[in-house]
């Protein structure tokens, strides 16, 4: 990317970004906080981080975008509106003021590096064809921090059961809802009927290439998770309960996995979560296909929310 087509995106993003922080409402703001996800999606695509740019419109934009709808459509009938009214100007120049600093701090800290920067980038490079993968993003995430990748997946499933925690006691052991009254022959339950199928095979296929091109496993999941949701809000299914046995071993299954490949790893190879000579790019294809599943579950999960119907509790 350059010349006039750069200089718009940046612009765009720089004004998205100060206009959400301006935005007296709530959803407004979470409407541009989409858009924006979008726009550097099209910026990392620009600087050829095809993975990036798919994690960001996946989970970025997409993901944390549906919470915050969410979390702003539920905050409309808690007595926020009155806190919002009294947010004044003060507030906004600080929120602007803070994040004028912070990116001060950050371009003072990137001069301050020193020529040349500090890097592995060329000890990863050397090693990248030990892996046998043909995607470096891939092979960097589970060969080269597969711990890191370990623990963000196991973050995840705590933070759906932070979720759940929130379940008054009467509805604890059921179902979450996020269906709505829809027509069964109208356009959300048709659509509900279509996308789901190619949306299935998009992620298996985003799953499958991820080896040796851009995707992966988080793309993929937050595909399905995408195509489970729009079923349920048409109401042509429902979540199963919190208390199912088969949904926890789901939810389990891909960081068990994961850790078990470690621990061949360390028996094998002598340290945890290392690849046999020869067994690198099967064991990550493995923990790749194990992971999607969980993951996808957890991320629906995640938005649906805590069971909040049984017995009328709400």
């Amino acid at each position: 990317m350059n010349g006039a087509p750069t200089l718009a995106l940046i612009a765009l993003i720089l004004g998205l970004a100060l206009w959400i922080v301006l935005a007296r409402e709530t959803f407004a703001a979470v409407a541009g906080f989409i858009a924006y996800g979008l726009l550097l999606t099209l910026a990392w695509v620009g600087l050829s981080a095809v993975d990036v740019a798919m994690t960001e419109a996946a989970i970025g934009a997409g993901l944390t975008g549906a919470l915050l709808i969410g979390a702003a459509s539920r905050l409309r009938g808690g007595g926020y509106a009155e806190v919002r009214m009294q947010r004044g100007l003060a507030v906004r120049v600080l929120a602007i003021a803070a994040s004028i600093g912070v990116t001060a701090v950050l371009i003072v800290c990137l001069r301050l590096l020193p020529e040349p920067s500090p890097t592995l980038a060329p000890l990863v490079a050397e090693h990248l064809p030990a892996t046998v993968v043909g995607n470096p993003i891939t092979a960097v995430l589970l060969a080269f921090r597969a711990m890191d990748t370990l623990f963000e997946a196991i973050v995840l499933l705590f933070a759906l059961i932070a979720v759940w925690s929130l379940t008054p006691d009467a509805a604890w052991g059921q179902p979450p809802d996020v269906s709505h009254d829809a027509d069964p022959r109208g356009v959300l339950a048709y659509v509900a009927r279509v996308l789901p199928p190619i949306g299935i095979v998009i992620a298996v296929y985003i799953l499958w290439v991820g080896a040796d091109a851009p995707g992966g496993k988080f793309q993929g999941a937050t595909i399905l998770a995408s195509m489970w949701l729009l079923v349920m809000m048409a109401g042509l299914t429902r979540a199963p309960p919190v208390s199912s046995i088969g949904l926890r071993a789901c939810l389990v299954a891909g960081p068990l996995v994961f850790v078990a490949i470690g621990l061949y790893g360390a028996r094998m190879a002598g340290a945890f979560l290392a690849y046999p000579d020869g067994a690198a790019k099967s064991l990550i294809v493995v923990i790749e296909i194990a992971l999607m599943p969980s993951l996808a579950v957890i991320l629906a999960l995640l938005l649906a929310g805590a069971p909040r119907d049984a017995g009328g509790v709400r």
